[in-house]
């Protein structure tokens, strides 16, 4: 049965979370950007960081490169959160261009990163990227060649990978292919999920 309840320990950490300056990252960020989703959610789908668009509404998976963040799962099933939760980027004029954040960040903000999982409880966690994977492996992942694969998790849960990349692609041809690809990754893990009951 699903529970519509708040997560009174997710709700604690992001009001703790909002004040959270242990990186440089909040200087510049104009919020702190925590997860959010089914407490008792079977999937986690694990980001990189905010955009810009994230940083301002302060949600998570908002945006036009996040119109469709579960692809072929069902959104009621999952929680989306960040491995990094406040957006590091550098201005160009009037914007503001995602910047990759240092390994010494990704590891500061394991912290609120591993605090959800153990509130969540989620079966499978899906890392979207490099720098998800990173978050919650402790270590340096090259997604095309682990992309669909299952990782180990430090707390001992399985992951899988989705390259962000693919969001960026700008042949249309390749852009329908790889994300065909994905949402069929996804109903893999729907799937996944679904065989293995607690």
């Amino acid at each position: 049965m699903v529970n519509d309840r708040p997560n009174d320990k997710i709700e604690g950490l992001r009001r703790e979370a909002a004040s959270c300056q242990a990186c440089p990252l909040w200087k510049d960020a104009t919020q702190t950007v925590f997860g959010e989703g089914r407490q008792d959610a079977e999937i986690m789908l694990v980001g990189e960081q905010p955009g810009d668009r994230e940083d301002r509404e302060g949600r998570p998976f908002v945006g036009p490169a996040q119109s469709a963040p579960g692809g072929g799962v069902d959104r009621k099933r999952v929680y989306v959160t960040n491995a990094v939760k406040h957006f590091k980027f550098e201005p160009r004029g009037k914007r503001r261009l995602h910047k990759r954040p240092r390994a010494s960040e990704i590891r500061i903000c394991r912290r609120w990163l591993f605090q959800e999982i153990e509130a969540i409880s989620p079966r499978l966690i899906v890392a979207r990227g490099a720098t998800a994977a990173q978050g919650l492996t402790g270590r340096t992942i090259l997604v095309q060649s682990n992309r669909g694969s299952l990782l180990t998790v430090d707390e001992g849960l399985p992951a899988t990978i989705h390259p962000s990349a693919l969001l960026r692609l700008q042949d249309e041809e390749e852009k329908r292919s790889g994300y065909a690809s994905f949402v069929n990754e996804l109903r893999s893990i729907e799937r996944l999920v679904d065989c293995d009951p607690r």
